[in-house]
């Protein structure tokens, strides 16, 4: 995870620091890249939050508490 962070900043700084103006190109490939990232958390967060949903309707459900019924 370290590399990709520090991949990811040396990528920023360099980006930053061009003086040459954006292009459409560029600003594409950013977009792409921060929503690369984005799935990539959410991917991972959905999958342990999912789990910790689960992990804590199992213990409702030992102790006792169900949910109500659907209309």
């Amino acid at each position: 995870m370290t590399l990709t962070r520090t991949t990811i900043k040396a990528f920023a700084k360099t980006f930053s620091k061009d003086e040459d103006g954006a292009t459409a190109i560029e600003y594409g490939l950013f977009a792409a890249l921060v929503g690369a990232v984005i799935v990539g958390t959410v991917a991972t967060l959905g999958g342990q939050t999912d789990a910790g949903f689960a992990k804590m309707s199992g213990a409702l459900s030992d102790a006792g508490i169900d949910a109500p019924a659907a209309d």
